[in-house]
């Protein structure tokens, strides 16, 4: 029993470690494209994040709530614990901000392709209007996360 706790604990940390350095990542490379306002570039780097996105973030956003259930389960503790429903309430507002900014990130890469296929110098304003979105979204998104490996951490209530 103690084995399977610690390897449902080593993917739980492992994955949560994937989905919140590919969030960092993803954000710091879409930000640094963008402000190049070069099409290309935008339209390189929103490529590949598109595809890490849903590589890494989506495979662990799922395994996320499994692991850490199962590991309640091996453990026994309750799933009404405060921290445990913090964390939970926390995770479903990242998810809820997550999920709309992989739409705007694959609109953010068809705009920027297209400008950069049409060779216009700078990005148009549908992409910043997008990019603000996204990156209001971004914010409580990571703030969530900063909060769920607190609570994970410390269960301080």
């Amino acid at each position: 029993m103690e084995y399977q706790y610690l390897i449902v604990k080593w993917v739980h940390i492992l994955s949560s470690t994937v989905l919140f350095g590919t969030g960092i990542g993803s954000a710091f490379y879409l930000l640094r494209a963008s402000l190049e306002r070069d099409p290309l570039v935008a339209a390189s780097v929103t490529r590949s994040v598109v595809v890490g996105d849903w590589l890494f973030t989506g495979t662990t956003v799922v395994l996320q709530p499994l692991t850490g259930f199962w590991l309640t389960a091996l453990a026994d503790v309750p799933l009404d614990s405060r921290w445990i429903a913090w964390s939970l309430v926390l995770y479903v507002l990242a998810v809820a901000c997550w999920l709309p900014v992989v739409v705007i990130q694959i609109r953010l890469r068809d705009v920027a392709v297209e400008a950069a296929e049409n060779a216009r110098p700078l990005l148009p304003p549908r992409y910043w209007r997008l990019f603000r979105v996204w990156f209001a979204l971004g914010v409580p998104a990571f703030l969530a996360f900063v909060g769920i490996f607190y609570l994970m951490v410390a269960k301080p209530i």
